[in-house]
């Protein structure tokens, strides 16, 4: 009888934990972003019919980066966690935090179990009735979970995202000026001119009724971006 081939489990970690970085950093870059009024998320999105953002619940929005179909199937897996919390206990009783809780408990028991990790990184970010009341975390293909403040950047070209945001970001400014700084921090990332149908983004909008999520056109946001300077 044969002996089963042995890999330290150091080594099998540091293996997986390689081939999820690389399959993530090949995904185009998102950025999830606080303006005046809530959350911006944008991304480069060339496909007409696959999104990488999406709507949670009243409050929260989800944007994932990495296998469509990997990030997908934990943004369905929220939809129905969110929606069996608020019924069984209350609307009140759902939030960012639970949520992120759930995908890196999910992410972590695939990642230790599975013989392929998931290729993937999401954002979750929930708004309050004020900026006080903004949540924002991401959670990583092994489960790690972060939370962070004012902006994120996951994706290829990750890095020089996070310097130019870091020079450029105005905590409270408006959302021209917010999703002008965002789309030049990701064309910058991916060194190539985005075209305006190939934009992706939506925000989560305080001053919305109930549902707060709400999608941008490729028309609103060029126009956001040519008034950018000027509000």
């Amino acid at each position: 009888m044969t002996a089963p081939f042995y890999v330290p489990p150091e080594q099998l970690i540091k293996d997986r934990a390689e081939f999820a970085r690389k399959g993530i950093a090949r995904g185009r870059p998102i950025v999830v972003i606080e303006y005046e009024h809530g959350v911006l998320m944008i991304g480069e999105n060339p496909s007409g019919s696959l999104n990488k953002l999406g709507e949670i619940y009243d409050r929260i929005g989800f944007a994932g980066v990495g296998r469509f179909n990997e990030f997908e199937t934990l943004r369905v897996a929220g939809i129905r966690y969110v929606d069996v919390k608020g019924y069984s206990y209350g609307r009140v009783d759902v939030t960012a935090r639970g949520l992120a809780n759930a995908y890196s408990q999910t992410l972590g028991q695939i990642f230790t179990h599975e013989v392929k990790p998931f290729e993937i990184e999401v954002m979750i970010a929930e708004i309050g009735d004020d900026p006080a009341g903004t949540r924002m975390f991401r959670i990583q293909f092994d489960g790690t979970l972060g939370a962070f403040d004012k902006w994120g950047a996951m994706g290829g070209g990750e890095e020089a995202l996070a310097e130019t945001l870091a020079e450029e970001y105005e905590a409270g400014a408006p959302l021209p000026t917010v999703l002008k700084t965002a789309a030049a921090a990701l064309e910058a990332a991916v060194e190539h001119e985005i075209v305006a149908d190939d934009w992706e983004a939506a925000v989560l909008d305080r001053t919305s009724g109930r549902r707060k999520f709400r999608r941008l056109t490729a028309q609103e946001i060029a126009d956001l971006r040519s008034n950018g300077d000027g509000q």
